[in-house]
């Protein structure tokens, strides 16, 4: 793992990052708009949608590891 690989390994953090807080806030905020089991639910919902957000992020990185490989 050479340093050509740090800038998009931070980029992808920060992408990362950013994505997971304006999830958390659009769920916070949706929950506390609602009360009972609706609240229950967009937790759930903001839940499995910061899981995809991880996961998304992690195939992304593999994928750029994989073709840089494959490139050089």
């Amino acid at each position: 793992m050479g340093d050509s690989q740090t800038p998009w390994l931070v980029s992808r953090i920060l992408v990362t990052w950013v994505e997971l807080v304006v999830v958390g806030f659009g769920g916070t905020a949706l929950g506390g708009a609602v009360s009972g089991p609706p609240e229950l639910i967009v937790y759930f919902a903001t839940v499995l949608v910061s899981v995809a957000v991880l996961l998304y992020n992690v195939d992304q990185l593999i994928q750029q590891r994989l073709a840089a490989d494959t490139a050089g």
